[in-house]
């Protein structure tokens, strides 16, 4: 089914299609028309799985075709667990509403960051705000925005804003917003919380669940390579420079190992930058924005830091550890091999991973081909 068929403007259908992408995702299928009637929804979805496009075209659509307020209230609010994710949503709703008349004022606020800048970008009012739950009460605090007219609220990756403890936050977010709105709330699992949640938030909500892809896309070739331990950082950087990859985003299980393998790949003269939860914003934003421009060639990232990257022709990723979950390898390896385009994921696996690799392949129902270099 083509994306004209989900009853998307015009100005919405020449945006999409200037992202190259032409099919919708199956939770895009599903959620767009939904979210277009106007009715909660209630929906699992992974990240990878086209989600942020799947709310952000029917929101734009639905602000777009109602009375426009010169006085720009907030009327929509998406609320999201971390930092990367709303910077994330915040450049889909502006790539997607590119030729929308009226345009809608977009704008993203985050902790991590001064304020003030962010107050003075809210003066003038904005249509939709991304934010992130303890960065937004400041500001409600402060008089900086008001929450009195929302017309929908998002909540993303809600399992995860109630992991991180957000849960009270959200509770002070919900008094200031009008009790008549439309609730989205995306989740990748439905624990006893997210159900408790659901039935303090949602009015007779569509429930939508896309099965979560235990396979990786076949557009992702994948590769083991056995190695001792110790020389895994000499592994990586002969990969790296006898194969000539330009853009290779690598996880690592920890922060400090990040750092540690960052400083390497930089001896070794292969630019490399970290993204991760002890980096100041900044520097998060601007490792990213160097990656995606091709001036750091290696992009080292935790699993947390790496949720909201997406790089639609990311051609390589790199598990410098395999993941504690095994649906997490599955995470991963799925930044690459998008909207059609091929991939390859390579995992660097040590003798204690052994049992690790074989639950992933157990998960993804294949065994994983196995490679040894001479020498590492």
């Amino acid at each position: 089914m083509p994306f004209s068929n989900l009853g998307l403007s015009e100005a919405l259908l020449k945006a999409i299609a200037d992202s190259g992408y032409t099919t919708p995702t199956p939770i895009q299928t599903k959620a767009i028309p939904a979210i277009l009637t106007g009715q909660d929804l209630l929906a699992a979805a992974e990240t990878g799985t086209g989600k942020t496009a799947g709310f952000t075209l029917p929101i734009l659509q639905r602000l777009s075709q109602k009375h426009f307020d010169r006085n720009r209230p907030v009327r929509t609010l998406i609320l999201t667990p971390t930092r990367e994710l709303a910077a994330q949503v915040g450049e889909s709703v502006k790539k997607y509403g590119a030729y929308q008349e009226p345009h809608l004022k977009s704008e993203v606020v985050f902790g991590g960051v001064k304020i003030n800048p962010q107050m003075m970008r809210l003066r003038g009012g904005v249509d939709i705000l991304t934010a992130t739950p303890g960065r937004l009460l400041d500001l409600v605090n402060q008089n900086a925005v008001k929450l009195d007219k929302v017309e929908i609220l998002v909540l993303d990756e809600a399992d995860r804003m109630l992991d991180m403890g957000f849960i009270r936050d959200i509770r002070k977010i919900l008094a200031f917003l009008p009790k008549k709105r439309q609730n989205l709330l995306f989740s990748a699992t439905f624990s006893a919380d997210i159900r408790k949640l659901t039935s303090e938030l949602l009015v007779n909500p569509l429930r939508i669940e896309v099965a979560v892809e235990n396979a990786a896309a076949n557009t992702i070739d994948q590769i083991v390579y056995k190695v001792n331990k110790a020389a895994k950082t000499a592994l990586l950087t002969h990969l790296v420079t006898s194969k000539n990859w330009q853009q290779v985003l690598v996880f690592t299980s920890t922060k400090h190992g990040a750092n540690k393998l960052v400083e390497k790949l930089n001896t070794a003269n292969i630019k490399s930058a970290a993204i991760h939860g002890n980096k100041s914003q900044g520097a998060r934003t601007s490792a990213l924005a160097g990656f995606k421009a091709g001036d750091i060639r290696v992009l080292v990232a935790t699993d947390v830091a790496a949720r909201g990257i997406d790089i639609v022709k990311l051609p390589h990723v790199v598990n410098f550890e395999l993941p504690r979950s095994s649906s997490d390898y599955v995470h991963r390896i799925g930044r690459t091999g998008r909207a059609g385009q091929n991939g390859l994921a390579v995992s660097l696996v040590s003798q204690d991973e052994y049992p690790a690799l074989k639950l992933v392949e157990k998960l993804i129902g294949t065994q994983i081909p196995s490679e040894h270099i001479e020498g590492f």
